[in-house]
């Protein structure tokens, strides 16, 4: 009689059904990155209040219904990978929006465009650290320039390329191969040689992904800090807290002008990075044992919404993974741009700061971003000594603008006070403005990210209305 635990319908919450982990081939695909998490997040929920053999049925019928195979570069393993939630390992996923007019729903968000045109909108390393306590998340400008190392797609070789805008690599290879597997595939394979990371998964999300996420999860709400008008994206927002449905978000995420800014891609990305850290919040917040219909619902759009990579596709990984981030405190939500400086061949281009390799090596030493160079080794082998936003950047990170051992950090805001009253960030070393709360690299003036805790706390004093 074979037992309930070898049973492969039951989900596998505690590691009976685990298989041992595989090295990668095969990847699942499907539409916006920047909400991931939550989908993860959002699965545990259901399953965890719902254990129904239809709910879990149903939900891997979605997942098989997406399925996309990644291509294998030739630095890279032929085998299946399975990723274990349960294994103690640290996760990393590349996360990547794409911008494309394909269909009705992407081209009434998106706006004018060729639905033949596929971009890469949105580029971001997500790190789930191996004790579940804390995620790193950075963002990489898709007006980047870098060097393109050669990659496989479903019709060829494309050759190495040097001097590009990162979007590019999604985009030609999209072209070349003329689908999301050689898209996701030779971007991760970049992402891959420029940081020294060893990233086995990617997630793709489109407009209409993004717009079925949020509005599954009931919208979302953030703070507007001036009044935000653009006449591209079609959004007007006024000041202050604002509950954005799906289409609205979207918007958000998307618009580069009205925002009081100088409506670069960078500052494009610190507000993704918000709208990103927000979400997760209002995922979390879900009563799992009262809301379980609700929470039924944005699993399975989130599963229908994102293409996954088959080390993730499998309900009893996702179900496991996310019950071990059920109780990750937001505040251990690190999320910066990976610094940049303006590129001496064209000043609406950018190239990888001097310092972008100081949060790459965080990330390859699998440390929080906010860590010190010199307390990485204690803290990645003992969980207890999980990040505090007392922390502060190493030396290598930061310049004579950024928090020193000494300062304290607000436990409201997150933030460092200057006696000169300027406002420092200690994660990034970076300059806060009180204005609208964006965070600026204090060498190159380059946006690294919000200050979403002190935008909430004190420009739309969330704190004080409850």
């Amino acid at each position: 009689m074979t037992s309930h635990r070898s049973n492969p319908k039951l989900p596998n919450l505690n590691g009976w059904n685990q298989p041992k982990p595989r090295h990668s081939l095969g990847y699942r695909t499907r539409h916006q990155a920047r909400s991931v998490v939550v989908s993860v997040v959002a699965a545990a929920l259901v399953f965890v209040g719902s254990a129904a053999a239809m709910t879990w049925y149903d939900i891997n019928h979605v997942i098989d219904d997406n399925t996309i195979s990644i291509i294998p570069q030739k630095s890279g393993s032929t085998q299946n990978t399975v990723v274990d939630p349960n294994a103690g390992q640290t996760i990393n996923i590349l996360l990547l929006g794409q911008d494309t007019r394909s269909g009705e729903e992407n081209k009434e968000l998106g706006g004018p465009g060729e639905a033949e045109n596929h971009q890469s909108d949105t580029a971001m390393v997500l790190q789930i650290s191996a004790d579940r306590s804390y995620i790193n998340l950075v963002s990489i400008p898709r007006d980047s320039i870098v060097n393109a190392p050669s990659c496989q797609t479903s019709k060829g070789t494309i050759a190495a390329r040097y001097d590009v805008m990162f979007n590019s690599i999604f985009a030609n290879a999209y072209a070349k191969g003329g689908d999301l597997a050689s898209a996701g595939s030779c971007t991760m394979a970049a992402v891959n040689s420029l940081t020294g990371l060893d990233i086995e998964n990617f997630v793709v999300v489109d407009f209409a992904g993004m717009r079925d996420m949020v509005d599954a999860l009931g919208g979302v709400d953030l703070c507007i800090p001036v009044a935000t008008k653009d006449a591209t994206t079609g959004i007007n927002l006024q000041p202050g807290m604002q509950h954005l449905d799906g289409t609205t978000a979207t918007e958000y995420a998307r618009m580069r002008h009205g925002t009081g800014t100088d409506g670069s891609d960078i500052m494009r990305t610190t507000r993704q990075q918000y709208l990103v850290k927000e979400i997760i919040k209002e995922a979390l917040s879900k009563n799992l044992f009262t809301q379980s219909s609700q929470l039924y619902q944005l699993a399975k759009t989130a599963l229908k919404s994102l293409s996954i990579s088959s080390g993730l596709a499998h309900a009893s990984t996702l179900v496991g993974l996310a019950m071990s981030l059920k109780d990750l405190d937001p505040t251990h939500l690190y999320m910066q741009t990976i610094p940049v400086t303006s590129w001496s061949k064209d000043i609406n281009r950018v190239v990888w700061a001097s310092n972008a390799d100081d949060v790459w090596e965080k990330l390859r030493k699998e440390v929080p971003l906010t860590q010190a160079d010199d307390t990485t080794s204690e803290t990645s082998s003992d969980s207890s000594a999980s990040p505090s936003s007392s922390a502060t950047p190493s030396a290598s990170d930061s310049s004579s603008a950024s928090a020193t051992p000494t300062e304290t950090v607000d436990p409201k805001t997150g933030l460092i006070t200057r006696a000169d009253g300027t406002l420092i960030d200690p994660n990034t070393g970076g300059i806060v403005n009180k204005k609208n709360g964006t965070i600026t690299d204090p060498k190159t003036g380059q946006y690294l990210g919000i200050a979403d805790r002190y935008l909430n706390a004190t420009v739309c004093a969330v704190n004080a209305q409850e």
